[in-house]
């Protein structure tokens, strides 16, 4: 069964229509649920995908524009309106930190769970780094400081082989070192490779999202060789000078920072409402990366 799984909430641009929702991203990764950008569709996007709010333990807010944050004041409201308990990281800019205490100040009463500011530093860094998954903060190139978040799961256990275990009798103090990578010494000085006693482990995963940026070849470098890339494409190549001069790429920048980054999957978002579908934006990026679709709400897509 999939562990790391992200599902789109939201892929409009600024202006929600009725075909798409501003922009927001849960990942639901080990029992656990992170939510990235959080629109003010958020929470009734959470409900239509069978998403429990109580598994929320960490939000991801790539800059201050209203249609990527609007949403949070809401959900953590309701979070405690419920009664729910546990701690909630928020990493947001300093500013965004002060703004939406400040709301919750006002609208949100004796809150049940505890919010913890975690301060991105728009320079970007390592902002999440656990047994299992590290995040980072890039930077990206819009009308205001803005980062993109990379997700990589840390390196899993190779699998024992059971008849070599057995064969072998191998204590089970010794296991969890093999399945490290170590090799065994035998109580009589014999030593088997741990090729010989396991085989590889299975893959790990990454994702990173880029919310709002023009095409710069150092977002490339960021994202290199991850599994699945989404990054917003809200106008076509017809409108590249309006695209740059709001902060913004085309599908074919999208595309060409995929393929220089050498990712798996581009999935293109962030759409504006001019275009009644995808399929002309889709069209442009598969033209130069082919392993690209576009998001839709309700989409789900497996990392690993």
């Amino acid at each position: 069964m999939s562990e790391f799984i992200v599902d789109i909430l939201g892929c409009g641009a600024a202006t929600p229509s009725m075909r798409h929702l501003p922009a927001c991203q849960a990942i639901e990764y080990k029992g656990r649920v992170m939510m990235v950008d959080c629109g003010e569709s958020a929470q009734l996007s959470l409900r239509r995908n069978s998403i429990k709010f109580s598994r929320i333990n960490h939000v991801f807010i790539s800059h201050l524009h209203g249609d990527h944050l609007l949403g949070l004041p809401g959900l953590l409201s309701t979070l405690s309106l419920h009664e729910l308990e546990g701690t909630v990281h928020v990493h947001i800019f300093e500013q965004g930190a002060r703004m939406l205490q400040h709301v919750l100040d006002v609208v949100s009463h004796n809150p049940t769970i505890n919010i913890i500011y975690d301060i991105i530093d728009p320079a970007g860094g390592v902002i999440l780094d656990d047994r299992s998954l590290r995040v980072t903060a890039f930077p990206l190139y819009h009308t205001a400081p803005c980062v993109g978040f990379r997700f990589d799961e840390k390196p899993k256990l190779r699998h024992l082989r059971g008849d070599m275990v057995r064969f072998l009798n191998i204590p089970v103090s010794k296991l969890a070192e093999i399945k490290a990578g170590a090799d065994y010494v035998a109580p009589d000085g014999r030593v088997f490779e741990n090729a010989r006693l396991t085989t590889d482990a299975d893959h790990s995963g990454s994702y990173a999202y880029c919310s709002d940026t023009v095409f710069n070849p150092a977002v490339a470098r960021a994202v290199e060789g991850v599994d699945v890339l989404y990054h917003e494409a809200t106008y076509g190549s017809d409108l590249e000078k309006c695209a740059g001069a709001r902060g913004h790429s085309t599908p074919a920048q999208a595309a060409e920072i995929a393929r220089m980054a050498g990712v798996g999957k581009l999935v293109l978002g962030h759409f504006s409402k001019r275009y009644p579908d995808s399929q002309v934006l889709l069209d442009e990026a598969r033209a130069i990366f082919p392993n690209t679709v576009a998001a839709d709400e309700g989409m789900k897509i497996v990392i690993a």
